[in-house]
């Protein structure tokens, strides 16, 4: 007989999931209710309401996609892109590769702008693109997990909505960890994660899609080649602005799942979002400058870190692999990096409850303990 599920307690300090805070454990063991239960459905509202301010959007169409991060952004890509559309996307390490390769596997035709890594673009690169000819959309991630890299995307947001472009953003790691100003930042459509700042389980997609992109789905001239992640069907079922509209079936919704993410949600307004950000900052700082003390150092340029995920250096010498499996004796999991970095640094989240000093002090201190056995 198979004995009961018993999983090591792991303090999560790779690129993601992060430790999710025990009240988002406990809604989810909450009994279960239909997908169209009337309890259910103001769960759904709730969670769309503080999603939205998370964002910072008015955006209606603002809802966790019944699937991962990577799931979001696809359904994103195949609503957005059409095949032969013309798609400029912003390369600043693996995961805006990755955009590329769901460009086309949308059908989309890729003009790729690219930095090295660790680097971030310059709008202008952007504009100059444009002066080779339109785009239909442009993609970019704005907190890249692979360098640690922060894309400012304000004036890449104006420069796209000035060429009636629409704007794409990868925020899977970004969101709930710093400022995503969708509406300030003219962005039309962005997806992230549940289980990286946000500090629920893995899961969830949530997405939010502006009216110039609803327009454009609307105007599609071939339908989107997924049934599952048809927006125009699943926003039938979390609800058309059009409040009078009665709720359609399209699928039956991780409820355990959108029960812990309202929760999470919850959380961080009640912390207040200003309040996080400035914690998940004061947690980098304080890392940097512990580190520091036993000689490691940072990949990313300081002038543009995303303060959730920082790439350690390795020291000369050092064996990646056998500190990682060191540490995660230990119980603290800290993640390899990969592509031009595999081998040569550390991926080190500080996301979601993770992201406080007492967490740094215990991953410093075994860290340098691991290092000098």
């Amino acid at each position: 007989m198979r004995a009961p599920l018993d999983p090591p307690e792991i303090l999560l300090l790779g690129p993601g999931p992060s430790n999710p805070h025990p009240a988002v454990s406990v809604a989810m063991s909450a009994p279960l209710v239909s997908h169209l239960d009337p309890f259910f459905l103001t769960v759904m509202e709730e969670t769309m309401t503080d999603l939205r301010a998370l964002y910072q959007t008015s955006n209606h169409h603002t809802v966790p996609i019944s699937a991962t991060g990577t799931g979001g952004l696809e359904t994103l890509m195949f609503n957005l892109v059409e095949p032969g559309d013309e798609v400029i996307v912003g390369g600043i390490g693996y995961f805006g590769q990755r955009l590329a390769e769901l460009a086309i596997a949308a059908g989309g035709v890729v003009r790729p702008v690219e930095v090295g890594w660790g680097e971030v673009l310059d709008p202008e690169a952007i504009a100059r693109e444009f002066e080779r000819g339109p785009a239909k959309v442009v993609a970019l991630v704005h907190a890249e997990t692979s360098t640690g890299a922060l894309q400012p995307l304000a004036d890449i947001g104006r420069i796209v909505r000035e060429n009636d472009s629409l704007l794409m953003v990868d925020a899977v790691t970004s969101l709930g960890g710093v400022a995503v100003d969708a509406d300030g930042w003219l962005i039309d459509a962005a997806g992230s994660c549940s289980q990286k700042c946000l500090g629920a389980p893995p899961g969830l997609g949530p997405i939010t899609v502006g009216p110039r992109a609803i327009d454009a789905i609307h105007h599609r001239s071939v339908p989107v080649a997924s049934w599952y992640f048809d927006l125009r069907r699943l926003f039938s079922y979390w609800g058309e602005e059009d409040s009078s509209r009665a709720r359609v079936f399209h699928h039956t919704a991780p409820i355990a799942n959108i029960y812990g993410f309202r929760e999470a949600l919850r959380l961080i307004h009640t912390e207040g979002m200003e309040a996080r950000f400035a914690r998940h900052q004061q947690a980098h700082d304080l890392l940097v400058a512990e580190l520091a003390e036993i000689g490691l150092g940072l990949f990313t340029p300081e002038t543009h870190r995303a303060p959730m995920l920082n790439i350690v250096e390795i020291p000369e010498g050092v064996d990646d692999a056998s500190i990682r499996g060191s540490m995660l004796e230990r119980g603290i999991e800290i993640s390899g990096a990969f592509g031009p970095l595999a081998g040569k640094a550390w991926r080190i989240g500080l996301m979601g409850t993770n992201a406080t000093a007492p967490v740094v002090s215990r991953l410093v201190s075994n860290l340098k303990e691991v290092l000098g056995r």
